[in-house]
């Protein structure tokens, strides 16, 4: 135990409202996404497909832009894909590829839940910081997933 680097009061003041933050946002925006049927996650992962040219990426892609494991994703893309709100199939030149598209009710469903979602975010994160907080919470928050990923 000699070798622990133990944090520091500063940074322990920083830890514990940064592991609050971990542990209680997904729950909020689950709750506010709750009535549309869907997770957080789920939400994540149809709103990259949207961004993509014709709705479709690689699972591999998929996890990466939702900021999930593969293996979370294939669970996720299983029951999206049972509601209709995707397809899943297999890549034209590599069969172990799997590409995921969008479909148009998977579209719909995402547009009816954007403002709520939107408005979630901006009530737990952005009203609550100043315009100057903005761009440093998005350095830090890459940051830390670029050393975690």
């Amino acid at each position: 135990m000699a070798d622990t680097r133990w944090l520091m009061p500063d940074e322990l003041d920083a830890w514990i409202p940064l592991a609050g933050l971990a542990l209680f946002l997904p729950g909020y925006l689950d709750e506010a996404l709750k009535p549309h049927g869907l997770t957080f996650f789920e939400y994540s992962t149809l709103s990259a497909l949207s961004h993509a040219d014709d709705r479709t990426l690689p699972m591999t892609s998929l996890a990466h832009l939702a900021n999930g494991s593969l293996s979370r994703m294939s669970h996720t893309t299983r029951r999206l894909e049972q509601r209709g709100w995707l397809r899943r199939a297999p890549g034209p030149d590599d069969r172990r590829v799997t590409l995921v598209s969008l479909t148009d009710h998977g579209h719909q469903t995402l547009v009816d839940a954007a403002p709520v979602h939107v408005e979630s975010v901006r009530r737990a994160v952005f009203d609550v910081l100043t315009p100057e907080q903005v761009p440093q919470l998005a350095r830090i928050g890459r940051s830390i997933v670029e050393s975690i990923n």
